[in-house]
């Protein structure tokens, strides 16, 4: 194979399909048709005389020639991307680019409203795309390009990722106004005695609040679990449950909130990127608007 005669778009492709398995789902983040992709893998299937991928019930399988190259096609095309990002400036009035977020929706319901706003104003022509965390493939979407930037609580410790910490969130105790709880002074023991909601994106496991009161050799009353933000705080509107919360969030949905009976740490906010877009001109200015915006936020709260 020589290279020169190589499309090396093509490998970008061939990633994107390793990737997604999906080649309508690459199609349509490649901002390509359906069959511009399938002629390209039909090239790159020439290229190497090989299948690379097989359709199957799970999606496009890799063959063992594609997991063999697929390394090396991601290191090139990240060398060739810190190439490119450092000598080139990130034009923000005109750019068309797409920025990939991963949050949580507690986070994409503080932050997006007011950096959409400022997209609109400075870079009105880029697209700005949310994906809910899977923290299990965090890393390796940062690494491959699926994501370009990640807002979690939780600490990566991967010497691949770089970080900013962007604050912590103090807890409250949140209800509806007229909450039996509202009108006395809540101890610890009406904290252990109430019915709670959880939210978590797991199954089961415990949270942060259910770490720390076990350390001090006491269980909470979780009657109900669910992974929403949003609607966890309807149901609270309307129940008898009660929410340990980020006060932030708790004000911002209209909630009655009261000062934890115990100590719980803060929760954290930490931007995470991929190394290899540390000095990426439109990373860096996306991660400069969404600090600005949490910072912002801060001010009005605290």
């Amino acid at each position: 194979m020589r290279l020169n005669r190589v499309d090396l778009n093509l490998f970008i492709i061939f990633e994107a399909i390793y990737r997604e398995k999906n080649i309508s789902k690459v199609a349509a983040l490649l901002n390509l048709t359906q069959p511009a992709v399938s002629n390209a893998l039909s090239r790159l299937r020439q290229t190497f005389n090989d299948k690379l991928f097989i359709r199957s019930p799970k999606g496009m399988i890799p063959t063992p020639i594609a997991d063999n190259i697929i390394a090396d096609v991601r290191k090139a095309l990240t060398l060739l991307g810190d190439s490119v990002g450092s000598s080139t400036e990130f034009e923000a009035i005109s750019s068309n680019k797409t920025f990939k977020l991963g949050m949580n929706d507690l986070t994409e319901s503080l932050t997006l409203p007011s950096l959409m706003k400022i997209i609109q104003c400075e870079a009105p022509n880029t697209f700005l795309t949310c994906y809910y965390l899977d923290r299990k493939k965090a890393t390796q979407d940062l690494k491959s390009g699926a994501l370009d930037l990640l807002i979690d609580a939780a600490s990566y410790n991967v010497e691949e990722l770089h970080q900013l910490s962007l604050g912590k969130l103090t807890y409250v105790l949140a209800m509806r106004s007229n909450h039996p709880l509202v009108s006395k002074q809540i101890t610890f023991e009406d904290y252990l005695r109430a019915e709670h909601l959880h939210v978590s994106s797991r199954r089961g496991g415990k949270g942060q609040m259910d770490i720390a009161l076990q350390a001090l050799g006491y269980l909470r009353n979780i009657k109900m679990r669910v992974q929403n933000y949003q609607v966890a705080a309807q149901i609270i509107h309307g129940t008898d449950l009660v929410w340990t919360v980020p006060k932030i969030f708790a004000e911002a949905k209209g909630l009655t909130f009261f000062e934890l009976p115990f100590k719980v740490e803060p929760m954290p906010w930490n931007l995470y990127w991929h190394r290899s877009a540390t000095e990426d001109p439109a990373n860096i200015w996306m991660r400069e608007k969404i600090k600005n915006v949490i910072n912002d936020i801060f001010i009005s709260n605290y």
